[in-house]
């Protein structure tokens, strides 16, 4: 215990007199945190939405067929009741819900004005706004076709409620999207260099002859950069709520709690990335580019993993970020506890478990 206190103590004192090492670590998630929340946007297809049709009469069936011919969502049809459709958007199930009052037709028949209500999930606000003015286009099409053929003019209206991001905020979509982004960059980068960094000075051989078991090594590497990393995610969680407006629906502890288990998943991975290389320029090339853009092509906070070819669909489930982001937002925007994450929650335990173990086999290699 004392060689590990020991060894524990030198990994600390060689970051912290390090001062690029303690800007990368401080000063990129700052930056990264004002430059997402205030400056950037997006835009969507074949987004998840449900139909509940209390109505099932001829006008409510000619506005589905319309949306179903649409290549902007995948339908589903079902009779779901308030609470029913509340817990689909919570798991993530659904993206919208479009819901027909049961006198739908009859309204519009006898009083030349009907009602349809539309729900969606702004957590995500640019889907959300885009696909309730996809679903307004539509019906208003719908629509224009009646007074064609109607001497008095017909006006369906489309009663929208946007849950969870009422204001359309971009800034509560890239703000759980930051925290994945900035953490994987920083966990596997600097893991995967302060480890090559010892093969390149030639410690290396020293800890390989030393009574250190090979696990200890990796332990003692990676604790630096946990402290460091959750001192980083209380930086921007402080930001997001006292400069960004960002609020935190959900529990603290739970999100600092699936904050250390992605932590964990991306040290392991920047050992993984350390026993694979041999100079700290590669291992840093591999951490910035490897792990850069499948962060921010497949996690899904600046492109809808949807709108991808399914190919590109199955690949994004090997990106970690892509199921922290997830756990992150539905914690922060949607207020969720653990009975509606606790399946990325397993994902990320998998592929830690995965990783820790491949770079403790090839570790072990290299001992012998």
């Amino acid at each position: 215990m004392k060689q590990f206190t020991t060894f524990l103590k030198k990994e600390f004192a060689h970051v912290l007199r390090d001062r690029k090492t303690l800007l990368i670590l401080f000063g990129m998630p700052i930056m990264q945190i004002l430059i997402f929340g205030f400056a950037l946007t997006n835009e969507v297809k074949n987004s998840k939405i449900i139909v509940v049709d209390y109505a099932k009469d001829m006008a409510s069936q000619n506005i589905i067929t319309k949306i179903e011919a649409s290549r902007y969502f995948e339908i589903e049809k079902a009779m779901m009741s308030a609470k029913e459709i509340e817990a689909s958007f919570q798991q993530g199930i659904i993206k919208m819900a479009v819901v027909f009052p049961p006198d739908f037709n009859k309204d519009l028949l006898h009083q030349s004005t009907a009602q349809i209500q539309v729900i969606a999930d702004a957590s995500d606000p640019n889907t959300a706004n885009t696909l309730t003015n996809y679903v307004s286009s539509i019906v208003q099409d719908y629509q224009r076709d009646l007074d064609k053929t109607s001497l008095l003019p017909y006006r369906i209206e489309p009663q929208t409620r946007m849950l969870y991001n009422p204001q359309l905020k971009g800034v509560h979509n890239f703000v759980p999207g930051v925290i994945a982004l900035v953490l994987m960059l920083v966990c596997v980068m600097m893991t995967a260099v302060s480890i090559v960094r010892e093969k390149e000075m030639g410690t290396m051989e020293i800890l390989l002859v030393s009574p250190f078991k090979p696990i200890m090594v990796m332990v003692s590497k990676a604790i630096p950069y946990l402290i460091l990393s959750l001192i980083n995610v209380t930086t921007i969680l402080l930001l997001s709520v006292f400069v960004l407006r960002v609020p935190v629906n959900g529990s603290i502890f739970l999100l600092f709690a699936e904050s250390t288990l992605f932590i964990i998943t991306c040290l392991t991975l920047g050992i993984f990335i350390s026993v694979k290389t041999n100079s700290q320029q590669v291992a840093m090339l591999i951490s910035l580019m490897g792990m850069l853009l499948p962060t921010i092509l497949f996690s899904g906070f600046m492109f809808p993993i949807e709108n991808m070819p399914k190919a590109l669909q199955i690949f994004s489930n090997v990106v970690p970020a892509k199921w922290f982001y997830i756990i992150v937002r539905d914690i922060m925007i949607k207020g969720v506890g653990l009975s509606e994450i606790w399946k990325e929650t397993l994902v990320l335990i998998g592929i830690t478990l995965f990783l820790m173990a491949v770079s403790l086999k090839n570790f072990k290699i290299r001992l012998e």
